[in-house]
């Protein structure tokens, strides 16, 4: 009986993908950078778009490919583009702002909720060429 160890290390001649392999995007949207990948949902800041509406996002900083080469903008790489689709405008989680003065008896209790648009990345697009 033959037993391997523990030591999460792969079997010699079985390949694993490395930690973030894959094909993303990082792209500018409601202000803020935000790591896509295809067919992920995302949360961002609500969005002018009705629900079943297609988003293109045009501020892509960094391209990864399904080869692994990576294509760094300039500050934008041109003609990359992603291609969101609206799924849902919902609310995000309830924050209490408390506000108080010592020894003046004054407290101030507010609610914030934040207004968010849930989208998912439908196409990832590098001069006209699909790669996701």
């Amino acid at each position: 009986m033959s037993t391997t160890p523990a030591t999460g290390t792969p079997e010699p001649g079985t390949s694993t993908p490395a930690p973030g392999a894959g094909i993303y995007v990082i792209a500018e949207a409601s202000g803020q950078q935000f790591w896509f990948q295809p067919n992920r949902y995302y949360d961002l800041d609500r969005i002018g778009a009705e629900v079943d509406e297609s988003v293109t996002l045009e501020n892509v900083l960094l391209v990864r490919d399904a080869n692994g080469a990576t294509t760094l903008g300039h500050p934008y790489v041109s003609g990359a583009t992603v291609q969101l689709k609206v799924l849902e405008h919902r609310r995000g989680p309830k924050i209490i702002v408390y506000k108080m003065r010592p020894k003046k008896k004054t407290r101030r209790k507010n609610g914030h909720r934040q207004e968010l648009t849930r989208v998912r990345v439908e196409s990832i697009t590098v001069a006209g060429q699909v790669l996701a």
